[in-house]
């Protein structure tokens, strides 16, 4: 059994890797569809430049509500190439 549950992480791990934007599809959507526990704005409604905005601002701590604070280790370890990809994938 415990095979089977490393298997099990080290494969979601490296789905995470080869897409940043994995890890958000539970709260976001699979297109950014979502309000995100009810609270945040819709992603794929955002612009490109407000997307990378908004997750430069959770990083630093300049930006953000009620979700600041789970959002700020969502974002910390996203390169910007991670997050220009995301915006790419995601926002208008």
């Amino acid at each position: 059994m415990k095979k089977i549950i490393v298997a099990a992480t080290l494969l979601t791990a490296c789905v995470a890797f080869a897409n940043p934007y994995a890890k958000c599809v539970s709260c976001h959507g699979a297109n950014g569809e979502k309000a995100a526990l009810g609270k945040s704005k819709v992603i794929k409604d955002m612009t490109k430049a407000e997307f990378v905005s908004a997750l430069k601002g959770y990083q630093d701590g300049s930006y953000g509500g009620a979700m600041k604070g789970l959002m700020k280790g969502q974002v910390t370890g996203l390169s910007d190439a991670d997050i220009q990809a995301m915006a790419d994938q995601i926002a208008k």
